[in-house]
C-alpha cells in the first residue's frame, strides 16, 4: 500500500506530520505554522514566522504582469475555470518573472560559496562581486535578484526585507554579498542596477538556512492570493477582451 509522511487520513481522522487536523490544527495554528509543518516537517518559531509571513505578502500582487495577464486572458476563454486561470498565471513563473527567487539564491549559493573571505571584509567582498558581474557580463548573461524594469532607481521592497532579516537574526554571509553584488553592477554597468526584491529575498532565504525551491514555492503560493484578486476583478470589470482586440488590431481599423 502507498503512503506519505505528509499526512494522510482516514473514515475518523485526518492528519498533517503526525497532527490531527481537528483536534491540533483547526483553530489552534495560523496557516504559517501548518505550512512549514506540511513543507517542512515542523512548525516555526517567532522568527521564521515572521519572516515566511513577509515572503508570502511581498508576493501578493505587482500589478497587471504577465502572470496576471495571463490569468486573465486564460479566464476570458474559461471563464468557469477559476482553478485553470490562476493556474495560467503560475505556469509562467520561471528565470524572468516571478519566479526569478529560486534562481536567484542558487546564482547567489554559489557566488557566496565561492568567496573564501570573510563577508566582514567589505574591500575583499566587493572585489570579489565585482568580478563575478563582470564575468556575467562578458558571457552576455542576465544575474538574477539584481535590477528591476519598474523601480530601476531603488527596489522599495529591498531595504524592508533585508531591516526585518536583520531584526530576526537572519542578516548574513549571503544577505551581505548580495548588497555587494548590487553595488558592483551599479559601478560596471555605470547606472543603477538595485538589489531588488527577489534578491533580497533569496539572500535572506539562504541565511535562514532554507533551500531555493522553498523560496520559489512561497513566491508561487503568495501570488495565488493576487490572482484570484484578477480572477474576481476580470469578472467584475473585465479587460481581456481589450486586450485581445489591441492583439488583433481591431482598435486600429484592421
Amino acid at each position: 500500500m502507498f503512503k506519505s509522511d505528509i499526512g494522510g487520513g482516514d473514515a475518523d481522522h485526518i492528519s498533517i506530520r503526525g497532527y490531527d487536523l481537528v483536534e491540533d490544527l483547526i483553530d489552534k495554528r495560523d496557516f504559517v505554522d501548518v505550512l512549514c509543518l506540511t513543507v517542512l516537517g515542523s512548525f516555526p518559531d517567532a522568527n521564521q514566522r515572521r519572516m515566511i509571513n513577509m515572503f508570502l505578502v511581498t508576493a501578493a500582487d505587482h500589478g497587471l504582469t504577465p502572470s496576471a495577464l495571463a490569468t486573465r486572458l486564460t479566464l476570458h476563454g474559461a471563464p468557469e475555470s477559476m482553478q485553470g486561470a490562476v493556474a495560467a498565471g503560475l505556469l509562467g513563473a520561471g528565470s524572468r518573472y516571478l519566479g526569478v527567487v529560486e534562481y536567484a539564491a542558487r546564482f547567489l549559493q554559489q557566488a557566496a560559496a565561492d568567496f573564501e573571505g570573510s563577508d566582514e571584509d567589505a574591500a575583499a567582498l566587493a572585489a570579489h562581486a565585482e568580478g563575478v558581474v563582470a564575468s556575467e557580463r562578458e558571457a552576455r548573461r542576465r544575474i538574477p535578484g539584481i535590477g528591476h524594469p519598474i523601480h530601476v532607481e531603488a527596489d522599495p521592497r529591498s531595504n524592508k526585507i533585508l531591516a526585518v532579516a536583520a531584526d530576526c537574526g537572519y542578516y548574513g554571509r549571503h544577505c551581505r554579498y548580495v548588497l555587494a553584488l548590487a553595488e558592483a553592477a551599479s559601478r560596471v554597468f555605470g547606472k543603477p542596477v538595485p538589489l531588488n526584491a527577489t534578491g533580497a529575498k533569496a539572500a535572506v532565504l539562504l541565511d535562514m538556512g532554507l533551500s531555493p525551491e522553498f523560496g520559489k514555492g512561497m513566491t508561487l503560493i503568495g501570488r495565488v492570493a493576487g490572482l484570484i484578486a484578477h480572477v474576481i476583478e476580470e469578472r467584475e470589470q473585465p479587460i481581456s477582451q481589450a486586450l485581445w482586440d489591441v492583439a488583433s488590431g481591431k482598435q486600429n481599423g484592421r
